[in-house]
């Protein structure tokens, strides 16, 4: 049956090709298991719990959670929330934690906490309810959990449960993540375990003063208002603490410092707990080393920079014996430094930190931005783990490293630990992308070319689509097959398909990102339509008489701008949930970028669209879901309103039900895509 349907409902039942993919590794200490989660197939949305006998290389399926919870389950509004933050669409097991010897494992099911014994593989029930990201002490003798606000723990042996935390107030909650940390920050954790198993580290997060947003079902009245916390651009946020929470009921509050922003925690054998800190403005980022016993902070280390300091997944961390782990800027390059010497080179760029343990496991770029390899530390030098081609994952650690190898050579990714295949049960797309990988123009922008299938030089210039992101913190010119097979689609509906990385995108040094500071707008706009130029100048397929571009996100705001500030370049633009008032849009991306609004006001009006509305003048299609809760449906709603009160003819499609992640119905995702087709044929005409 899955044979007859089209290329995009297949798009949207595999879930972009991802779906039969193992991944959330996990590795035994010894290096003699890894357990991971994996659908089915390609079809499946729900995940299992499996585990991998290394020296056998036999699989077994730990958690059938098909089995355990038959039919769709029920999320709670938070869990909801936390899946919406990780992107996060897939069904079944799609979280779990681990002791440190790897011998049980703890996971929640429609709101159901279980713990599975790895060995037997005997599954058990503890407790129901709304429960958010348990987590096993290293000993494996406790499970805390958030519910309802509450951080909570359970012992396994007896039952017992425990409140370690809680507060009589809707407005502060323990254990949890806030939506900054983990929309922008990358953390998605509230609380950290003792390495003795006895405390948490735990956050207390105050939304009190944050504005409150409101997200309503026009399609369907009746039903309830979705109020969130929202900190937009120069409001408040939530107001986070930390204190440290025994088993044996002690609490001890943490020295609140002047910082504004919680980066990352981390608490192991290897020294005190360790905090990273900011303040508003992120141009400083503390690393301190936190007092369990009088919640005293002492400075481990400091760095700044007169734009702001970034943020690297993974650090500060201790090695098992107590060195530090971080990753600074120098040399225009981010380099990981183990106890204050630089071990990696200028020039290889350390996107994130996967494991520190005796050896430290991280991801970086070299000359070749387009490929993510994976490395490893040993005794003060560098290897690389990754061999060919390609964008590399890495999980596990630096003595079993798992890695899922992504190319432009084969669909799905290849996963391996020691030379032992994990079976990866991908659907195939049908599809194979004909991509030209390019370095156009003076700031040798990287750039991926595809054309029709079969096209040759006599069938005449193509209509060009520019598919962009555009933006910082993300890339589309990647060198794995799955980044292009929707952009091959819509080459293969006649067009010439350009997708360009500009200034901003990652793993090419602090200061190519930088460059984007309070300048989103021209800098994003200037480098797609360099990228354009550059390449025409180079192949006569691209009819620059005829071109449009269609993105989502940030790429929705810059084909807004394209249309209404270069429509000397663009005839058409597709917006997909843009930015188009940065005022709308939350504190720490905004702020990073264009400082705060009350005092960089200028900054805000130049780099917004709302006020470019008068200035339309060619084909102009909004799209974006009502459900969205991260760029709000009130950025489309002002625009096309501008655009309305200034006279100016557009296209509106609402999607109802739909958050900021594509629409899930695959009837609906299908149409959408053929409509965004037929307009901008309609457009280019």
């Amino acid at each position: 049956m899955t044979a007859d349907l089209s290329f995009l409902r297949k798009l949207a039942r595999t879930q972009r090709f991802t779906l039969g993919a193992p991944k959330e590794f996990q590795v035994a200490p010894d290096g003699s298991r890894v357990l991971y989660l994996r659908s089915g197939d390609g079809y499946d949305r729900t995940h299992s719990l499996w585990s991998l006998d290394v020296a056998s290389g036999v699989e077994s399926k730990l958690v059938d959670a098909e089995q355990l919870l038959p039919g769709d389950e029920t999320l709670s509004r938070e869990e909801r929330a936390r899946r919406e933050r990780a992107r996060e669409s897939g069904g079944g097991v799609v979280r779990y934690a681990v002791d440190a010897a790897c011998e049980t494992a703890v996971f929640s099911l429609g709101g159901t906490l279980y713990s599975v014994d790895v060995g037997s593989g005997t599954v058990i029930e503890h407790v129901s309810g709304a429960v958010i990201d348990p987590r096993l002490n290293p000993q494996g003798t406790h499970v805390a959990y958030a519910a309802d606000g509450a951080l909570r723990v359970i012992e396994l042996a007896t039952g017992t449960n425990t409140v370690l935390a809680a507060e009589d107030d809707p407005e502060i909650t323990w254990g949890v993540a806030e939506f900054i940390a983990a929309e922008e920050m990358s953390r998605s954790r509230g609380y950290w375990w003792s390495p003795d198993g006895t405390a948490v580290l735990a956050q207390r997060s105050d939304s009190t003063g944050v504005p409150r947003w409101n997200i309503a079902d026009p399609a369907n009245p009746a039903a309830p208002v979705n109020t969130v916390a929202y900190p937009a651009a120069g409001e408040r946020n939530v107001v986070v603490s930390l204190a440290v929470i025994g088993l044996d009921g002690s609490t001890v509050d943490i020295e609140t410092g002047d910082w504004e922003y919680l980066v990352a925690a981390h608490w192991s054998a290897g020294g005190s707990p360790l905090i990273a800190v900011q303040p508003r403005d992120q141009r400083r980022l503390d690393v301190l080393a936190v007092d369990v016993t009088d919640g005293a902070t002492t400075p481990v280390h400091s760095e700044s920079d007169p734009a702001w300091v970034e943020i690297v997944p993974g650090v500060p961390a201790w090695t098992s014996d107590g060195r530090l782990v971080r990753v600074e800027t120098s040399d225009d390059s981010y380099r990981l430094v183990v106890d204050g010497k630089p071990v990696t080179d200028p020039g290889l760029q350390v996107r994130s930190v996967l494991h520190v343990g005796d050896e430290v496991l991280f991801s970086g770029s070299e000359a070749d931005p387009t490929q993510i390899h994976v490395y490893r530390t040993s005794a003060g030098s560098v290897t690389r783990v990754s061999t060919g081609d390609g964008v590399h994952v890495g999980s596990g650690t630096a003595e079993t490293c798992v890695l899922s190898s992504w190319s432009l050579e084969h669909a799905g990714p290849k996963v391996s630990v020691r030379g032992v295949p994990i079976a990866c049960h991908t659907a195939d797309p049908g599809i194979v992308p004909d991509v030209r990988m390019l370095t156009a123009g003076e700031r040798e922008l990287r750039c991926a070319l595809l054309l029709p299938t079969g096209y040759q030089p006599s069938d005449g210039p193509l209509p060009v689509l520019l598919d962009p992101y555009g933006g910082p913190h993300a890339q589309r010119v990647l060198a794995t097959r799955n980044a292009f097979l929707t952009s091959q689609w819509f080459a293969d509906q006649g067009f010439a398909v350009l997708i360009a990385d500009g200034w901003g995108s990652p793993g090419r040094g602090p200061a190519w990102e930088k460059e984007i500071g309070g300048a989103l707008a021209e800098v994003s706009l200037t480098d797609q339509v360099a990228a354009l130029h550059a390449v025409a100048a180079k192949r006569s397929e691209l009819d620059t008489s005829r071109v449009a571009i269609r993105g989502w996100s940030y790429g929705g705001y810059l084909s807004a701008l394209a249309v209404l500030r270069r429509p000397d370049v663009f005839r058409a633009g597709i917006a997909g949930a843009p930015v188009t008032d940065w005022t709308l849009y939350d504190t720490h991306y905004t702020e990073r970028y264009l400082g705060h609004p009350a005092e960089n006001a200028e900054s805000y009006r130049d780099n917004s669209v709302i006020a470019d509305a008068e200035k339309l003048a060619r084909s102009l299609l909004i799209v974006h879901g009502l459900a969205d809760d991260n760029v709000f449906v009130a950025h489309a709603l002002r625009l096309s309103s501008a655009l309305l009160a200034a006279g100016r003819w557009h296209d509106f499609v609402p999607l109802v039900g739909t958050t900021h992640m594509t629409p899930s119905d695959e009837v609906v995702a299908e149409n959408l895509l053929r409509l965004q087709v037929d307009w901008l044929k309609r457009a280019l005409s």
